[in-house]
């Protein structure tokens, strides 16, 4: 592959990237495929985000609260449990989580309606493919990501709450304070941010791979491998990138 067809590649990415969210502004609208992604994005990875989430507040817990016994600070773990899972760990765990299950299935998805010659059956009838497949894929990816980052959150300290109290014994009340004095707008609005990106990147990249799938079931298979793998890169980076840009702008001294 040489640079001149990568550099194309990476023009109709960044051409679908834009088209996608101005679909919505413009007519036909196709809100009722829109509500239909959002139910299998939202509803349909809420067991997963909720289960892994609480799991992972679980086990950060018991980590921090073994390792600051050992200096007598172990009352102190709600307030870094709460810090990490509201800024870094739970935007980013439950992106990886949607970019394995939803873009995985966005990618699939459109992949097998190229190779069935759908979308061409779209364009004879005259219906912009970007619009009536892409932008309610996209849209709806950016407004449910943020939703289920918030509820997994909510699941990950529900689990630090746990193992705080009916394992290390400590003060429900303490716990749950610790948290309220992190509620505070930085942390919140760094964590809320960030599933709104992690939301519009995984749903670009992972209909790009599909929509550019090619050479049948094995093309298939590798569109949807490189959307979750690419998908799962991207959001790794962009998570260090926003967070540098977001202490940057909030003025913390590094």
């Amino acid at each position: 592959m040489d640079i001149k067809e990568n550099f194309s590649k990476l023009q109709d990415f960044y051409i679908l990237s834009v088209k996608a969210p101005l679909g919505i502004f413009r007519k036909p609208f196709y809100f009722r495929d829109i509500v239909e992604q959002m139910d299998y994005m939202g509803t349909g990875s809420l067991f997963i985000v909720f289960l892994v989430s609480l799991f992972i507040g679980m086990a950060l817990s018991l980590q921090i609260s073994a390792e600051l016994a050992e200096v007598g600070m172990k009352m102190y773990t709600g307030r870094i449990v709460g810090m990490s899972i509201i800024r870094e760990i739970g935007p980013g765990v439950i992106a990886l989580v949607f970019a394995g299950r939803v873009g995985s299935g966005m990618a699939s998805e459109l992949g097998s309606m190229m190779l069935g010659h759908q979308v061409d059956i779209l364009r004879v009838h005259g219906i912009n493919p970007v619009q009536k497949l892409i932008t309610p894929r996209v849209v709806s990816a950016f407004l449910m990501l943020p939703v289920l980052t918030v509820i997994g959150d909510a699941a990950a300290l529900l689990g630090g709450y746990y193992i705080s109290v009916f394992v290390s014994h400590q003060s429900g009340s303490f716990y749950w304070g610790q948290i309220k004095d992190v509620m505070e707008f930085d942390n919140i609005f760094s964590g809320l941010v960030k599933p709104f990106i992690f939301g519009y990147l995984i749903s670009c990249i992972s209909c790009y791979m599909g929509l550019t799938a090619s050479g049948g079931a094995r093309g298939l298979r590798k569109a949807t491998t490189n959307a979750v793998v690419i998908s799962m890169i991207m959001v790794i980076i962009s998570d260090f990138m926003l967070t540098r840009i977001l202490l940057y702008a909030m003025g913390a001294s590094l």
